[in-house]
């Protein structure tokens, strides 16, 4: 169970929610942003072959991804970085990203934003996606309330 302390969240990995957002990436939730954290915090396990996260940005949240790790191909811009363990990457508001694991690689990332709604409800919206139950459609909507909104980007999708 995830509680707050006087001096901050704990969350444990065994309470955890956890997201298929397809076969092959799982979502594990940590924060929120909102009543109980300034911050939305999840890791991203993306698996070998996973599209990862197409080209897209936001208005209002900072994102930052630390890789844990495994090789991570992030799009910053119109440059893709191919990423290791320790490295870091903050994506302001406005600028276009996209990340996905290296080629034959997975990889794992920390990733939080700073800013912005809280998000959970977007992952979920994900899973349900994934699971047949809501569609692409119902993505495309979800841009104002999420503040994700995605864009064409010749860079990443020529990798």
């Amino acid at each position: 169970m995830s509680h707050i302390e006087p001096t901050g969240l704990v969350v444990r990995s065994a309470d955890a929610e956890t997201l298929d957002d397809g076969p092959t990436s799982v979502i594990t939730l940590l924060a929120d942003r909102g009543e109980t954290s300034p911050v939305t915090v999840n890791r991203a396990s993306l698996h070998v072959g996973s599209p990862g996260a197409p080209a897209h940005l936001h208005r209002e949240a900072t994102e930052l991804f630390y890789v844990l790790d495994g090789v991570a191909r992030i799009l910053l811009g119109e440059v893709i970085h191919e990423l290791r363990p320790g490295d870091f990457v903050l994506v302001p508001p406005g600028v276009a990203h996209a990340f996905a694991p290296a080629a034959s690689h997975a990889t794992e990332l920390l990733v939080t934003f700073s800013g912005g709604p809280p998000r959970f409800d977007y992952y979920r919206l994900l899973e349900r996606v994934y699971r047949g139950e809501a569609t692409l459609a119902d993505i495309a909507a979800s841009g104002p309330e999420f503040d994700n909104h995605y864009v064409d980007s010749p860079v990443w999708n020529s990798r």
